[in-house]
């Protein structure tokens, strides 16, 4: 119990003295022992990266999970060391309401057929995106995390134990000078002629003790200078070992740029394949008649190598048998003539289509080997190929 209530005093005494030193310090009443500029450019470079990680992880979440409710979820379940139990994603959830809504509406329907595909499409975008997700999260957020609650509490840690040897430092530097002070006004040669020469015996007995007062300060400088030098060694290191993190969080970031790379690229795969099974090229949209990319004699060699594939033609798509048929040549069939109403606008992709109005009544059939998605549409003396998913079957 004597030695739990000395150890309590004499760390009580320490803090009182480091809170005396500290203040002194911000009032400008005491002088403090300054770091050299090598150390303190390793402190500011410490601060910016541990900063700047924080930031660059928080909207990497935001950017992974954009709902802050499920954000919350997941960081308690992590905090209580608890499985984050599966969420589906938004493309998946669409997918599911798209096969639901055909199923109700009509699978046979042309906009229940629409429907399912773009369903099918989405569902895939969604896995696309949950394949994205758990990469980025294992090869990008979880070293940074690492770093900020485990690199980083250590040098937090040493930083303010080096603080407190400062201040230990200094208060022992403040009691040097004062007890030097204090000596020499001590070893003052008084008076011999004063007619009270008790106050040489006085002053020599206070020269003596204040020579005791100034070695003692002097070991406990010694000390202090040294377990100072030692922690401000240490705290250098790990300072220094801000660089190999850099290395670390550059290798993470090649990482999480090749999984974002391989996510778009799965989606453009997907949603060129959904054009295609919707019989909507690249470039090709309602409304729009602008060519589906710019001519070769306005595109420099730079630009072309560096544009995004825009897919397969629309030549290249269709079947062997119908690359080579000529629609002035097709004639009508004797029977298996439609008429259809058109639902939607569509602009025709090149010669071969027949562009559409919405409301309007054609005559569609079909010939021997063709896509079924497509049908050959005739209005007045122009004919050309139209998609199924835009008509409506009348007779």
């Amino acid at each position: 119990m004597d030695f739990n209530m000395k150890k309590l005093a004499s760390d009580a005494g320490i803090f009182f003295t480091r809170a005396v030193q500290f203040t002194e310090e911000k009032f400008g009443q005491a002088e403090r022992t300054e770091l050299d500029a090598h150390f303190e450019n390793l402190l500011a470079r410490a601060d910016s990266t541990k900063n700047w990680t924080e930031k660059i992880l928080r909207q990497t979440e935001v950017l992974l999970q954009p709902n802050p409710s499920a954000r919350v979820e997941e960081f308690l379940y992590e905090k209580l060391d608890r499985k984050v139990p599966s969420r589906v994603t938004n493309g998946e959830l669409l997918a599911q309401y798209m096969a639901e809504a055909a199923s109700e509406l009509g699978p046979a329907t042309p906009y229940g057929k629409t429907l399912t595909k773009v369903a099918e499409a989405e569902k895939r975008l969604g896995a696309a995106e949950r394949d994205f997700i758990h990469a980025a999260s294992i090869n990008f957020l979880t070293p940074l995390r690492n770093f900020l609650e485990g690199d980083w509490k250590t040098i937090s840690k040493e930083r303010r134990l080096l603080q407190n040897r400062r201040l230990d430092l200094d208060a022992c530097k403040a009691r040097l000078k004062k007890a030097k002070a204090a000596e020499a006004k001590a070893t003052t040669v008084p008076d011999f002629q004063e007619t009270r020469p008790r106050n040489y015996i006085l002053s020599a007995s206070a020269s003596a003790l204040w020579n005791d007062e100034v070695d003692k300060a002097e070991q406990e400088l010694r000390v202090a200078q040294t377990e100072f030098d030692r922690q401000a060694e240490v705290t250098r290191l790990l300072l220094e070992g801000i660089s190999s993190t850099h290395v670390n969080h550059l290798r993470c970031l090649h990482e999480f740029v090749e999984a974002q790379t391989t996510y778009y690229a799965q989606c453009y795969r997907h949603m060129l394949d959904l054009q295609r099974q919707l019989g909507r090229f690249p470039g090709t949209f309602v409304g729009t008649t602008e060519p589906a990319s710019p001519p070769l004699s306005s595109t420099s060699p730079a630009t072309a190598a560096a544009t995004m594939p825009v897919g397969p033609s629309a030549s290249g798509l269709a079947p062997p048998g119908e690359a080579a048929l000529r629609l002035e040549e097709v004639t009508p069939p004797a029977s298996g003539t439609r008429k259809a109403r058109v639902l939607y606008d569509y602009e025709a992709a090149d010669s071969s289509e027949l562009a559409l109005l919405a409301d309007e009544l054609i005559t569609v059939y079909s010939l021997p080997g063709m896509d079924p998605d497509w049908l050959i549409g005739e209005r007045g003396n122009k004919k050309g190929k139209v998609p199924v998913t835009y008509l409506e079957l009348l007779s």
